[in-house]
């Protein structure tokens, strides 16, 4: 017993320690990890995936939309961040967007900037202002360091908040696994939920992402609602099965609209 309360103790001066707050919204945030080894691990990651998963070609008008809008949305992030002085959150970022050609309705980002769009969204996304809805809103998460209270999370239920090190040492696997689901990558263990919390500020950063770069972050209202018919049916699109997607999030955005326009001048 009186282990299990200096572990307690411990765990929650980490925790204490570790809190930082997310921007735009102001939360306080819980990460355990480093992101200097979060980005580590991206870069691993993101390399085994594209050996198994190459990308589009340049040569393709589709490959080049993805890696434009990505580039909008980076010089935006890049001056909101340096604008509130927070450009060292974007440490070790080198930046990669990728279309790969798999029929799923997808995208994600890990630390450090790799983006990966997967053209099976495409057809939903329809326009470049939705695409740039996604791009911004995956982006968001990556900058909000949601992956990281993900991971954070499981290291202390699956293993009582070891150290990232620990972890890689002693079950290689678990904690490859536990990073892979952290940010929507196909995993054997099935994917880490975001939160509601995570998805509205996820939401709203993108919208704020996505004005600054030019685009007009109304068309987030549209693409969303093309996402809520995708979903009814049969099986939900990939992207829906951790992004809950319904009235409640689009009256959201609705709400949150207003404060993103001030940021958007039109191209």
């Amino acid at each position: 017993m009186f282990r299990r309360i200096i572990l307690f103790c411990a765990l929650s001066a980490l925790c204490f320690i570790s809190c930082q707050k997310v921007p735009i919204t102001g939360r306080k945030q819980m990460s355990l990890i480093p992101e200097s080894e979060m980005i580590g691990m991206s870069l691993t990651s993101y390399t085994e995936f594209l050996a198994k998963n190459p990308a589009v070609s340049d040569a393709d008008a589709n490959a080049r939309m993805v890696s434009k809008i990505g580039t909008d949305i980076q010089k935006a992030v890049e001056a909101f961040m340096k604008e509130k002085g927070l450009s060292s959150r974007l440490d070790g970022y080198n930046w990669e967007f990728h279309l790969v050609n798999e029929n799923t309705v997808n995208a994600w980002c890990m630390p450090g900037g790799k983006v990966v769009v997967y053209s099976g969204l495409l057809p939903i996304t329809q326009t470049e202002g939705a695409l740039a809805c996604v791009m911004g809103h995956e982006i968001a998460h990556a900058v909000a360091r949601h992956g990281n209270e993900r991971m954070s999370q499981g290291l202390l239920v699956q293993l009582g908040g070891a150290a990232l090190s620990v972890a890689l040492s002693e079950k290689p696997q678990l904690a490859q696994d536990l990073f892979l689901q952290s940010y929507g990558i196909t995993s054997q263990l099935g994917m880490l939920k975001y939160s509601r919390t995570h998805e509205s500020e996820a939401d709203k950063m993108g919208l704020v992402f996505m004005a600054i770069a030019g685009y007009d972050p109304s068309e987030a209202v549209a693409f969303w609602e093309r996402m809520e018919k995708a979903s009814s049916g049969n099986k939900p699109p990939e992207i829906l099965s951790t992004h809950p997607s319904d009235a409640t999030r689009i009256s959201d955005i609705k709400a949150f609209l207003p404060e993103a326009m001030k940021y958007y001048k039109k191209k």
